[in-house]
């Protein structure tokens, strides 16, 4: 089914805007946190990790998967992502006479945090679960996000404009429906705040080996809850979300210095160069050495 077009009058000015700036699948900008995406053509699906962002489609239509569950962005439904998650993306509609056009906002715990405590206190009925979820686009979220993205023809006033553009586009996704699980990351609190720090430990220590009951202690759950919770979330249980990690830091370090992959495999916490060798071609498609050669010739995957 067609995506239908963005319900507000900020769509064909975003859309012109990023059509300008996006000069390569994924442009960072001058205004910090943004940035701008572009595909003339529908993707091979991709995994790769996504960190906390807001993601507004402007044109096309992209598709992400984590686990069992699946989720479909465009023109009419914004992306909200809380947690650092690996996925498998692609962009399904695009061409190169209507490209895939989007806008990407880093989102940062401490902003949220800070934001929070000038609004009113806010009781959610239903606590979240899920740290990556789409919601049908508003007005003022896209309005908020135009002026962000208009700053890139001012760029004198990004350094005084910028953040205050900002805090309202991050003051209208936690007035959204979308905010419940922003605040439990931003205050650190209710089950996704702790799969947050669980998460945080399993990036900064990805290559060293993973005990669960020592984890669990530390973000202060039971092991079987920490597994429930965890999963719930990512739709990964802790073990797979520090393969999915290492397999990424993997694929980071061969592009940026092609190498030997067996050194590689043990750098990032494997025992085995042929464990490695099979995991890394069951995420990424090809053996390490193929996949780089593939990525160098086609331009190394965003």
């Amino acid at each position: 089914m067609a995506a239908e077009a963005l319900p507000v009058p900020a769509l064909p000015a975003l859309r012109e805007l990023v059509s300008r700036h996006a000069v390569a699948d994924a442009t960072d900008t001058r205004v910090p946190g943004l940035g701008l995406h572009r595909a003339d053509a529908s993707t091979q699906p991709l995994a790769v990790v996504y960190e906390p962002m807001l993601c507004i489609v402007v044109q096309g239509r992209k598709r992400v998967v984590f686990g069992d569950t699946v989720r479909y962005y465009d023109a009419a439904h914004y992306l909200v992502v809380s947690l650092d998650l690996p996925v498998v993306g692609a962009v399904c509609e695009a061409s190169a006479e209507v490209p895939y056009l989007a806008v990407s906002v880093r989102l940062d715990r401490a902003d949220l945090a800070a934001l929070l405590m000038r609004m009113p206190s806010a009781r959610d009925a239903a606590p979240p679960r899920l740290g990556l979820e789409v919601a049908a686009m508003e007005a003022p979220l896209a309005d908020a996000c135009l002026r962000l993205v208009q700053l890139l023809d001012a760029p004198d006033d990004i350094p005084v404009l910028a953040p205050l553009v900002r805090r309202e586009l991050l003051y209208r996704l936690l007035r959204g429906p979308q905010g419940p699980m922003l605040r439990q990351i931003a205050r650190g609190e209710g089950r996704l705040g702790q799969v947050q720090q669980a998460i945080a430990w399993i990036r900064e220590h990805y290559d060293r080996p993973l005990r669960i009951d020592a984890l669990a202690a530390h973000v202060a759950l039971s092991s079987s809850s920490l597994h429930r919770h965890f999963k719930a979330a990512t739709r990964l249980s802790p073990l797979q979300y520090q393969k999915q990690v290492r397999l990424q830091a993997a694929r980071e370090r061969l592009i940026a210095e092609p190498g030997d992959a067996a050194a590689v495999a043990y750098a990032v916490g494997y025992e085995s160069a042929s464990q490695f060798s099979r995991e890394f071609k069951r995420l990424f498609g090809h053996p390490p050495g193929e996949a780089v050669r593939r990525w160098r010739e086609d331009g190394a995957p965003a």
